[in-house]
């Protein structure tokens, strides 16, 4: 509802109040839904601060872009100057436009000569969009050094949780009490990297899976950011996410416009889950989004199989086994072009081989093809060897300050492409090798940060950011039905803003199914399994040198866009007959793995982790029980299974599609071939777990009887 003096948005379960009866735009509440509101004068004056001594005389309303103008002494929403002056800034709300599910507040400062339009819209299941547009009506340039996205907190939250880590070890959780100051978050590699947190969460004492309350904010972006939670010594609570500027990135000339990236905002009343859950939602409502076009088919990528040693024989013989196994996509990855021997040279120069494929890609293409598998195709578009024809003819062409020429990176520059020749040249280039090749579906890497990102002088992480959305979007419409799988060094550009033009991502560079568990789990806090690449690689995985059994790779694969990463050819007959059980179970369960509500079971013991997919109707359900660690006790704890409809009875049984784990005991427990029990007794009383070797796992099937 919008009145003259208050703004209410409602949907499932969640509204945001904001008060326009006090002159600045305020957001007074975000969170629970408080029902029908007629009138804001009460919600007003039940929210009035008192005025404590050594402030200022009268009670503060900062409003939604904290000016020090009005009384704000914590970090202003604007950050920015006009030759050193209108470097504060007095907003007066002049319009508000409205619909059931958005508003928008048009606010200017006619001393400083700008315009904000602030569109708060819930896109589904309660998640709300925040964007805005800063608008320069001076006659005479203005410096943007940062445009923010405030949300306020209630009192009651005490903690905040966010997500940190590097390559082959991303997004591993850290939980803080929140003090006074600012907590920040700042990523300045010019792409989201591999220590990203894609969202930040602040909750209440205590807040765990299912339980607790739970706000985040996610930006919708994938250069340099800031996610930060911010304590005023008033005691008030704030949360806030921007795109990081460099200096100089944006000055509006008269005129001109920035449109800050979208900001994705949830609240969960019931834990981690829902707020994971709402997101899901969100998502998967899209008409582009994957799983509404097709299932996301089991694929092969060939890289630890044959790394940069490609010849037909080979990849023929792995055509066949995937083959056998039921595989759906096989992905020709590093090495197929120019002079792409090794990871010295010939990035940039993208143009099949002669070399190693004298007759092109055709032969292998259609030989993947008779064995009843899509063709997909590894690129590095973003990056140029200096070992290459492309930097030899236009050492012009990458992101560098003057004619300093930045560190190496796996022998790596970036291109700009911000540049419109050398965008031209990247998209031409690969779009000719689709229009000459039956490819439906492209790896897209991304292997080193930026250093020095600037274009023609002036600093380009936003535009460069900009150029490659535009360029996947392009490819898109001259390939229909081509999809893009963004990786970046395994994990390092995975967020919300390459979400709307990525089908899948790599989620992280490591195959160590142990190392994965904790990689994919806390990945999946925002983005959907069917987006995320997870694969059984070999038997020792190749970045930690561990050895696991099959069944526990496979367990932890299953959850995810799953595929195989691993010399098949190797296999023994054995392995082949589980990789097909697999396979088959894989694609028989797909559409609940895809489509349900993730379960992450609060565990008393960190040694293991149970985890599951319930499906909408709470009618089925897969969940996984891990064995991580060795256990402090003899015995583990039990199974507790929640998620579930607490009045219906379900058949519970042990499912083994790729062999059992390892055990380690004398006797086995007694429910693993079916038991039939409520959903009240699954969650409150359990299932007794058998003890595992650490590093194994098993699936618990669950079905409505």
């Amino acid at each position: 509802m919008v009145s003259e003096n208050f703004v209410h948005l409602r949907q499932s379960g969640v509204s945001l109040l904001i008060d326009l009866s006090q002159g600045p735009a305020e957001i007074i509440h975000w969170g629970l839904d408080l029902g029908p509101i007629s009138a804001i004068e009460d919600f007003t004056r039940s929210a009035m601060e008192p005025v404590a001594h050594a402030e200022l005389d009268m009670p503060m309303y900062n409003g939604i872009w904290r000016e020090n103008s009005r009384g704000n002494i914590g970090l202003p929403a604007l950050q920015g100057h006009r030759s050193g002056s209108d470097f504060s800034a007095h907003f007066v709300v002049t319009q508000v436009l409205s619909s059931e599910t958005s508003a928008t507040i048009i606010a200017e400062d006619q001393i400083a000569g700008l315009r904000l339009e602030n569109r708060y819209e819930f896109l589904g299941s309660g998640v709300l969009s925040v964007t805005q547009v800063l608008t320069n009506l001076g006659t005479s340039e203005f410096t943007l050094n940062e445009l923010s996205t405030f949300m306020p907190l209630p009192d009651r939250v005490s903690e905040s949780v966010d997500f940190t880590g590097r390559w082959v070890n991303e997004r591993q959780l850290q939980r803080r009490d929140i003090q006074s100051g600012v907590f920040s978050r700042e990523h300045r590699e010019g792409r989201s990297s591999h220590d990203y947190t894609i969202m930040q969460y602040a909750l209440t004492r205590g807040a765990s899976y299912q339980t607790g309350e739970v706000w985040g904010l996610g930006l919708m972006f994938s250069g340099n950011s800031r996610h930060l939670i911010e304590r005023q010594q008033s005691g008030r609570t704030f949360m806030a996410a921007a795109e990081l500027l460099l200096p100089g990135e944006v000055i509006l000339a008269p005129g001109e416009s920035y449109s800050a990236p979208a900001v994705a905002a949830v609240y969960s009343p019931s834990g981690f889950d829902g707020a994971t859950n709402s997101v899901y939602s969100w998502l998967r409502s899209r008409p582009n989004h994957p799983t509404n076009i097709r299932p996301r088919p089991l694929t092969l990528n060939v890289w630890e199989a044959v790394y940069f040693d490609h010849s037909l024989e080979k990849l023929s013989e792995l055509a066949e086994t995937a083959k056998s196994i039921g595989v759906e996509r096989f992905v020709l990855d590093d090495g197929w072009f120019g002079s792409r021997r090794d990871d010295l040279r010939g990035l940039g120069d993208w143009h099949v081989s002669a070399e190693v494929w004298p007759d092109g890609l055709g032969p292998l293409i259609k030989k993947v093809k008779e064995c009843g598998m899509e063709f997909g195709l590894w690129f590095e578009g973003e990056m140029v060897n200096p070992d290459s024809d492309l930097y030899r003819q236009h050492p012009d062409w990458i992101l560098k300050v003057a004619n300093r020429v930045p560190p190496e990176g796996r022998h790596e520059h970036v291109l700009d492409l911000t540049n419109p020749d050398a965008y031209s040249y990247v998209l031409e280039a690969v779009s000719k090798v689709l229009a000459e090749n039956e490819i439906s579906y492209i790896k897209w890497d991304h292997n080193r940060f930026l250093l020095e990102p600037a274009s023609s002088g002036k600093a380009a992480v936003r535009a460069q950011t900009q150029a490659i959305y535009r360029l996947f979007d392009e490819l898109k419409t001259r390939h229909q039905g081509l999809e893009i799988e963004s990786c970046a060094s395994g994990g390092g550009r995975i967020d919300l803003g390459m979400a709307m033009h990525a089908d899948r991502f790599w989620t992280s560079d490591c195959n160590d199914a142990s190392d994965r568990q904790r990689i994919q789990r806390y990945t999946q806090f925002a983005i959907p399994p069917e987006l995320l690449g997870t694969h059984i690689g070999p038997t020792k995985a190749h970045t930690t040198l561990r050895v696991h059994e099959l069944s526990f790779r496979a367990v932890t694969a299953l959850f995810g866009h799953a595929g195989l990463e691993w010399d098949i050819t190797q296999c023994t007959p054995a392995e082949l007959d589980q990789l097909r059980q697999w396979a088959s179970y894989y694609k028989q369960n797909r559409d609940l793995l895809h489509s349900g509500d993730v379960v992450r079971v609060d565990r008393a013991d960190e040694t293991s982790f149970v985890h599951g997919v319930v499906s909408k109707d709470r009618s089925r359900a897969i969940f996984a029980y891990v064995a991580l660690g060795t256990q402090g006790a003899s015995r583990p704890n039990s199974i507790s299974l929640a998620g579930l409809d607490a009045d219906r009875n379900y058949r519970v049984q042990a499912v083994f599609p790729a062999g059992e784990p390892k055990y380690l005991q004398r006797a086995q427990v007694g429910w693993l071939d079916g038991v039939v029990l409520s959903g009240a007794a699954l969650c409150a009383m359990g299932l007794r777990a058998p003890i595992l070797f650490p590093d194994n796992a098993f699936l618990i099937e669950i079905e409505a009887i």
